[in-house]
């Protein structure tokens, strides 16, 4: 290698590392057993790859702009994984960051490049949704036109009033009457039918949206968890409520109008030809003018607008998280950090926002002036023309008047792109929901069996990143009936093994049983309303505490409802409350102590009588006193039901059949708390290490002492 710059590609397959320039010549090779580890290195302006070798010296393999960092740190990662197993994996799709077309950071949170998409595909496809509501759509159209056109009968009244009474004074009061009383007849009925057409046109648009809203909303909800985990709960609430509310303004505003101001200007256009065909070029001389003025400032506008949608979703984004998490917030006491770091990025929002309103405020009173210029033109040429003879004043009149309607659709035209630009921009982002592929995808006729086999983990792999493996080639079989805990440290793979079991990844390798079928042969309905599950992060529901435990079985009766809660020690706590079952719950239940909430969502999973039952730390939050009433409760419920539990308190495993014991994303250890103390391996140095945590922090430490 020269060091020349160069643009290319560096490349990681079965044949081992290259450097590849654009017009395709390798410029070198390097087998991957030579490299020890690949590294990221950023700097000002851009950054480097480069490579630590097993004889102890470096290689920079490339350079790249700032905007390829994360590329670059993903590359070295698989290098790094392959180096490491042998093994090359390599992600289905890559996450892209860059446009391949223009080169520009995605958004964060979009797979659409706001600035290469096509924008009549957009258009179409939103067109396309409004079958369902064309016939009133077509209905008060026509209405709105046809009120349009009675208001062109106006300017005509005016010149018959002008040249055939006034100006001669050959006219009566009844002459006068009669043509007044005639424009007030065409106002009045112009003015019902507009109102009538406008009610017709709301309720559509209204309906419209409520439909986009709902499908939006729809497909989020069927959304996998690797993709919501991508977005903020700010962006999606705004792309559900708020974008959907900009295209029902833009619907119901410039749709409505749309149809009438084109048919309105063609209408007008041939009636001011047939007038005076030299005063309608005058008048239409400076439109050239602002249409090139707007075709450049089109692409302006529509970044200022998209920059605008990014600042706004960024605040929603930090509102959401700090009402979210007011109590957190005001534990540490950090109420003014919150208030200045909203009052940043609400400032930043106010600044693009007033940045783009200043622009817009001097853009469209301008192109506006420019646009009326032609008025001036054909009232001074009018004039002379009337001044020698060749016009009457009734005639330029109505010229004038009508040049006003041709004005109206062309003032329109000006301010649309601003229109269109937010309107677009919103409808891409709740497309991009829409068009979301789901990670996790149900077979044609799934089998929705009864969940009584055993559940089997047949060498399941899985990372979150293909080559950042979670589980390795884990095997495991939990018979019916059988209480199985899980232990391990942090990051292991505990969590990771239920959200397998519950379907809510899949397995990169291997496969999940029950009996002898499948879980992604089962419908995904079917396989969670036969699991019961208590997370260790508990989330109630804003309403009553009847409303939250009968949410997993909807139509549970008042006696399913109770019989839940008494079997998790819930109901005494209830009915201690002002309103009993009937109390209301606050956001996320911060009106209930952290045991009680524990011991709701308990009730809540157990009220469906579900096969398999999942706890997450189910007892975590729990006194001593509470967790050994509960933990009664949990062997009624757990007996002859197949329970998975994952503990970092180990006293609440000390009943279950097996402990299964997670280590480097495989199980290390299996066996009864007494087989696994007695192995004394890393069960064991668990329990001493946390016995001695209890010991220092409190006068009883809980029972977890092998048997003598």
């Amino acid at each position: 290698m020269d060091m020349r710059p160069a643009s290319g590609r560096v490349r990681l397959d079965e044949r081992g590392l290259m450097t590849v320039s654009r017009e395709g010549e390798t410029l070198y090779e390097l087998n991957a057993c030579q490299v020890k580890e690949a590294l990221v290195l950023g700097g000002v302006g851009c950054g480097l790859v480069f490579f630590k070798m097993e004889d102890a010296g470096e290689r920079v393999i490339c350079r790249f702009t700032m905007s390829a960092f994360k590329q670059a740190g993903e590359f070295c990662k698989l290098v790094n994984y392959y180096r490491q197993t042998g093994h090359a994996a390599f992600p289905d799709e890559p996450e892209v960051s860059i446009c391949p077309q223009c080169g520009r950071p995605l958004m964060e949170g979009l797979s659409i490049c706001l600035f290469c998409y096509n924008k009549m595909t957009v258009i179409r496809r939103a067109a396309s949704m409004l079958r369902p509501f064309r016939r009133p759509l077509i209905t008060a159209e026509l209405i709105l036109v046809f009120s349009s056109l009675l208001y062109l009968l106006v300017p005509i009244f005016n010149r018959i009033l002008i040249d055939d009474y006034l100006t001669p004074m050959q006219g009566t009061f009844s002459n006068i009457l009669t043509l007044a009383g005639a424009m007030l007849l065409v106002r009045v009925v112009g003015e019902i039918l507009f109102i009538f057409c406008s009610r017709m046109y709301n309720r559509a648009g209204m309906l419209y949206t409520d439909n986009l809203r709902n499908v939006a909303y729809g497909k989020m909800q069927r959304m996998s968890m690797n993709a919501l985990a991508k977005r903020t709960p700010g962006d999606l609430i705004r792309r559900v409520m708020e974008d959907t509310a900009t295209v029902k303004d833009f619907l119901i505003n410039d749709g409505r109008f749309g149809v009438e101001m084109l048919l309105t200007f063609l209408v007008v256009l041939v009636i001011l030809f047939f007038t005076d065909w030299r005063l309608t070029l005058l008048v239409f001389l400076p439109i050239p003018l602002v249409m090139m003025v707007l075709s450049r400032f089109w692409r302006l506008i529509y970044i200022r607008y998209e920059r605008q949608w990014r600042k706004g979703s960024r605040a929603n984004s930090i509102l959401h998280d700090i009402i979210r998490g007011i109590r957190t917030v005001k534990s540490f006491g950090n109420e003014e950090q919150e208030i200045k770091k909203f009052a940043r990025v609400s400032r930043e929002l106010a600044e693009v926002s007033s940045a783009n309103e200043r622009m817009w405020a001097t853009l469209f009173p301008s192109l506006t002036f420019i646009t009326g210029i032609g008025e001036f033109l054909a009232l001074y040429f009018g004039g002379r023309a009337i001044l020698a003879g060749d016009m009457s004043l009734g005639v330029l009149v109505q010229f004038v008047m009508y040049i006003g309607y041709i004005y109206n659709p062309l003032r329109w035209l000006v301010s649309f792109p601003r229109r269109l630009a937010d309107t677009l921009t919103g409808l891409v982002k709740v497309f991009e929901i829409v068009d979301e592929k789901p990670d996790i995808r149900e077979i044609d006729h799934p089998r929705d069996v009864p969940l009584t086999g055993a559940l089997t983990f047949e060498n399941v792999s899985f990372g979150y990143k293909s080559y950042e493996p979670v589980l390795k080639d884990v095997s495991i079989r939990i018979e019916p009936g059988e209480m199985i805990g899980i232990v391990g440290r942090s990051g292991v793979g505990k969590s990771t093994m239920i959200n397998l079991a519950m379907r809510l990844y899949d397995p990169g390798l291997g496969a999940i049983r029950i009996g002898d079928t499948d879980i992604r042969d089962m419908s995904l309905k079917h396989l969670h309303e036969q699991m019961g599950v208590v997370f260790q992060d508990t989330f109630l529901f804003v309403g009553t505490i009847y409303d939250n435990i009968a949410y997993a079985k909807p139509g549970a009766d008042v006696q399913e409802v109770i019989a839940a809660c008494k079997a998790a020690n819930a109901h005494d706590f209830i009915m201690q409350t002002a309103d009993g079952y009937q109390t209301m719950i606050g956001e996320s239940g911060y009106s209930l102590s952290g045991g009680e909430r524990q011991r709701l969502a308990i009730a809540r999973a157990v009220i469906k009588n579900p096969s398999i039952m999942i706890l997450d730390e189910a007892t975590s939050s729990l006194d001593a006193e509470t967790e050994s009433a509960v933990q009664e409760g949990l062997m009624r419920l757990t007996k002859g039901r197949m329970t998975i539990a994952i503990a970092h308190r180990l006293s609440t495993l000390r009943r279950a059949n097996r402990i299964i014991v997670l280590d480097k994303g495989g199980i290390a250890e299996s066996g009864t708390h007494y087989e696994l103390m007695r192995m004394k391996g890393i069960y064991y140095g668990l329990v001493v290490a946390q016995r001695k945590m209890f010991s220092s922090g409190s006068a009883s430490a809980p029972d977890i002492e092998p048997a003598p």
